[in-house]
């Protein structure tokens, strides 16, 4: 399109975004339609999240800012406009970004899409209290309940209230009876026996003495006014207390009422959205503060072994010579108790379990053991072993539903509020739509059970179905993040907006895709524009238009390919994306499978949805876990696999999922990463090239120039981590954060140092005309080539940690780009080659990658899969979640769980090479495999 007809796109119509140059963009023209679904794609790092996010995202956000007041502006005005010519007929922007956005202890699914909320609403309007005594209802007699009774009774019915007399503190019957009679009262009764006030004395011993309040006859004349003020005066006299006989059939009846909310000897608290809120004091459990887990004896690190015996040392901390008497003396009286010694842990029923762990009578357990030790700490040895056995367990008063314990008692519908945040949100969903509830009920409730059908209705749209509302916001992937965003962005019914999504496939089996493209096509249907940065094949497919930036990544990318319809597209020669799409380009299938005989097994895995599997992991290979989303991978892998090898290797760590044992090569292992989206460092000052290490022989080799030997700089002075040559101002940082109170900080360059994080002696300092600041602003293939060229071993040094970076596709990246700005794929890949970088010397280690193909281009999979193989000859192992067809057509061995999410899942449905998996009937993955391998058949034969 030439600039003049550019120029006449109507506004309306089109977003248009001119002459964008920000970061590697080429000055480059593209225009948007409205209401549409576009999809932006491209090589990971060609420029799509620069103008997706940083040019038109950060236009709307500015735009939003400059339609605030003039107090809030003061704080934002430097905030600057994106480096674009200009942008017309942008709409109200929002971003649904893959980052876990909240590190929030106590943010979990239902408290982001704000279900939790309107479920707490629901149980303080509607919720029915039951005593746990009797399972009785818990209600409170209002004074209009009262006179309702009395007046359904029938005509002419005598009737009498009376309210218990209660005495106050140091006064005799006799003065109190003095004063009832100057209130106006005049009979009593004690112990059944009628008394005047005026002629009669009360016995001082009487027992129950009641005041007769007032006499009626249920008349049809108006007399709720008198009705309801006697009993008023009841409930005052009784403390809360009064109860009403009234004559029926030559008899009397007695009934009793209460306002207070009490039952079976037991006062509860009125239901009310703070006592269902565990982010409130009133409402959360006292032992764990509202946090679900409490510091406590792991039973993991006591038991780390559940394959072995009592006998066999099962307990941990009742091996050695001194430690073994409570080993021993258990073993005497076992027998007397039935409990087998000679059973592994994992056979034994929880009843064994229970004594084990509890003790009964003269036998002491595991928890008489940690008592004797808590009570020695001022032994030195007793606090190190204590030390030991210590971790985050499950809260035991709340059982990890966070509230206090009477909440529990409000039921809704037969369920409590802890019943409902544990079911996975397909099974809440129908409880919902199955919910039946009584006239009254229904009615206060009706809003509030559409806002939770409907929000429920969006996260199952989104592939979430097998999710709870209980499960931590912190412990979601970068894709179940975005897409809890995205259902969220649903329940809001925002139109004429702007969404830019930033891969919103992530975690998604592509068998749920068709779902997600729904999703999007009905928010653009609802007159949204919706933006998707994207490379799944099914959406850039079913996208109304598609923008291809490229051709290639960093300074050779950065260019508008192509810009039209997905028809268009395929016609075009220069994109990297149609040549895929074409399959004019692919990644060919490996020709043969690794073959392997050495493994791990994790025996009896049964965590969340698992069903007690026996799997095996194989050593030196490529094995790719796959399954639908929610089947049992993460868990599997990740609460079991992960956590139960790193406490045999030593190491800390949380929580191991429920499982009988590990067996196999265990020894072969000797080391355990797991790679992760999680940025990288633990500081917004990391970034690709401290990461790599490759920025400390950076720091040494200008210390070694002759101007920082002459002042006296040492390596140390070249750091932005430290005082010395960094710049005081921002102290490194290159930018100044401004906190705002009700919106995101807004980072801002430092005006003392412009960005450049160092003072100015340190940027006198030069290597080949290039200070410290210029390094880092570099890309890691320009650094590369520059210290490529040198040929002293400090340049050489520096190439070759720079040299696996650029081999894992991100050469595009700055040397000092903060880890903040980088996406979840682009932190794993910088993992991946910081240990590309320890060669062959390092320990035999196994990587567990947890969706790696985050972020990449088709382009990119294959140089992804060179840096496995490299890994894989240097003697690790690899095993991927994944659900990329390319990763997964390219393993040597591949274990499907599934065939379903939730309780549908957990089954292994299948274990073997890519080829066998095709005869796999039941496995939703084969249908995406099978056309992948005979493709690429046709194409080798």
């Amino acid at each position: 399109m030439n600039d003049e007809s550019f120029r006449q796109l109507d506004p309306q119509k089109y977003i248009l975004i001119k002459g964008a140059h920000l970061h590697n963009l080429k000055n480059i023209d593209v225009a948007i339609r409205r209401n549409s679904l576009t999809v932006i794609t491209g090589l990971s790092g060609s420029g799509k999240s620069t103008l997706a996010f940083d040019t038109l995202y950060a236009e709307g956000q500015r735009r939003y800012v400059e339609s605030l007041s003039s107090y809030a502006r003061q704080f934002l005005g430097k905030l600057n406009k994106p480096e674009v010519e200009y942008i017309r007929g942008i709409s109200p922007a929002v971003a649904i970004e893959q980052k876990v956005n909240t590190r929030n202890p106590r943010s979990t699914v239902g408290t982001s899409t704000e279900v939790y909320e309107y479920i707490k609403l629901l149980f303080a309007r509607i919720g029915k209290t039951y005593s746990p005594v009797s399972g009785g209802e818990v209600k409170r007699d209002r004074v209009s309940d009262i006179v309702d009774f009395i007046e359904a009774l029938p005509f002419k019915t005598r009737l009498q209230l009376f309210a218990p007399l209660k005495i106050d503190n140091g006064r005799s019957i006799a003065e109190q009876s003095k004063i009832l009679l100057q209130q106006g009262y005049t009979r009593l009764r004690a112990d059944g026996k009628n008394i005047r006030l005026d002629q009669d004395e009360v016995p001082e011993k009487a027992k129950d003495i009641e005041v007769l309040i007032d006499r009626l006859v249920v008349s049809e004349e108006e007399q709720s006014g008198r009705i309801a003020d006697s009993v008023s005066i009841a409930l005052h006299e009784g403390k809360g207390y009064c109860f009403l006989e009234y004559e029926q059939e030559g008899g009397w009846i007695k009934q009793e009422f209460s306002d207070r909310f009490e039952l079976d000897g037991m006062s509860f608290e009125e239901p009310s959205p703070n006592l269902f809120t565990f982010n409130n004091p009133y409402g959360a459990c006292k032992s764990c503060e509202g946090f679900g887990t409490v510091i406590g004896i792991d039973p993991d690190l006591v038991i780390p072994d559940k394959g072995l015996s009592l006998y066999e040392d099962a307990v941990a901390c009742w091996k050695g010579e001194k430690m073994s008497e409570w080993k021993n003396a258990f073993i005497k009286q076992a027998s007397s108790y039935d409990f087998p010694i000679h059973r592994p842990y994992h056979d034994l029923s929880e009843k064994q379990k229970q004594l084990l762990w509890e003790g009964k009578g003269s036998i002491e357990g595991i928890n008489a053991f940690f008592k004797m030790l808590e009570e020695n700490t001022y032994k030195i040895q007793y606090r190190v072993m204590l030390s030991r056995y210590r971790g985050k367990t499950m809260c035991p008063e709340c059982n990890g539903s966070r509230l206090r314990k009477d909440a529990s008692y409000v039921k809704v519908a037969g369920k409590s509020i802890t019943e409902l945040v544990m079911m996975p949100i397909l099974e809440l969903s129908q409880f919902f739509n199955e919910i039946k509830l009584n006239e009254h009920d229904f009615n206060v409730a009706k809003r509030l059970l559409i806002e939770i059908q409907n929000r429920l209705n969006f996260l199952m749209d989104v592939g979430l179905s097998y999710l709870t509302l209980n499960r931590l916001s912190n412990s979601l992937s970068g894709g179940e993040s975005q897409r809890i965003n995205l259902a969220t962005s649903l329940g809001s019914s925002l139109v004429g907006s702007m969404y830019i999504l930033d891969e919103p496939s992530i975690g998604l089996h592509s068998r749920d895709t068709s779902r997600l493209i729904r999703v999007l096509k009905r928010l653009r249907d609802a007159g949204n524009t919706v933006i998707v940065v994207e490379h799944d094949e099914e959406i850039i497919r079913a996208a109304d238009y598609i923008i291809d930036i490229g051709p290639l990544a960093g300074r050779n990318g950065g260019e508008l390919i192509f810009n039209g319809t997905l028809e268009e597209l395929e016609q075009s020669e220069k994109s990297l994306t149609a040549d895929y799409l074409q399959e004019r380009k692919k990644i060919l299938v490996p020709k043969s499978r690794r073959k392997w005989n050495e493994y791990i097994l994790v025996k009896g895995a049964a965590e969340n949805n698992l069903k007690r599997l026996d799997v095996k992991f194989p050593l030196n290979t490529l094995c790719a876990v796959c399954g639908v989303s929610g089947s049992g991978k993460s868990t599997l892998v990740s609460k079991i696999l992960y956590p139960a090898l790193r406490k045999r290797l030593g190491a800390y760590g949380e929580k191991t999922g429920t499982h009988s044992k590990l067996e196999g090569s265990l020894s072969r292992v000797e080391a355990i990463e797991y790679v992760d989206q999680n940025p990288i460092g633990r500081s917004s000052r990391s970034n690709p090239a401290t990461y790599v290490g490759a920025y400390d022989d950076i720091r040494i080799l200008y210390s070694q120039q002759p101007l920082a030997k002459t002042r006296g700089y040492k390596p140390g002075f070249f750091s932005f981590n430290v005082p010395g040559g960094r710049c005081d101002e921002c102290e490194g940082e290159g930018v100044i954060k401004i906190e705002m109170q009700f919106m995101a900080d807004v980072l801002l360059p430092c005006e003392s140092c412009g960005g450049t994080r160092f003072k100015n002696e340190t940027l006198e300092i030069k290597y080949r005309d290039k200070n410290v600041s210029e390094i880092l602003q570099m890309t890691i293939l320009e650094a590369l080539e520059f210290f490529g060229k040198g040929k002293s071993a400090a340049e050489k040094r520096i190439a070759a940690k720079l040299e696996p970076l650029v081999d894992v596709g991100l050469g595009y990246l700055q040397m000092g780009q903060p880890s903040s700005t980088l996406s979840g794929g682009e932190a794993q890949r910088i993992k991946l080659a910081s240990f590309l970088i320890q060669g062959s010397s390092a320990a035999k280690t196994l990587f567990i990658f947890d969706e790696p193909t985050t972020g990449l281009h088709f382009h990119d999979i294959s140089k992804l899969l060179d840096s496995f193989n490299a890994l894989i000859e240097k003697g690790h192992s690899i095993i991927v979640i994944e659900h990329n067809a390319e990763i997964i057509k390219s393993a040597d061995w591949l274990i499907e769980l599934g065939p379903e999410g939730g309780k549908a899942g957990g089954h292994l449905v299948f274990e073997g090479t890519p080829e066998e998996l095709l005869n796999c009937k039941e496995s939703p993955t084969a249908v995406l495999l099978e056309g992948k391998l005979k493709q690429d058949q046709k194409s080798k034969g």
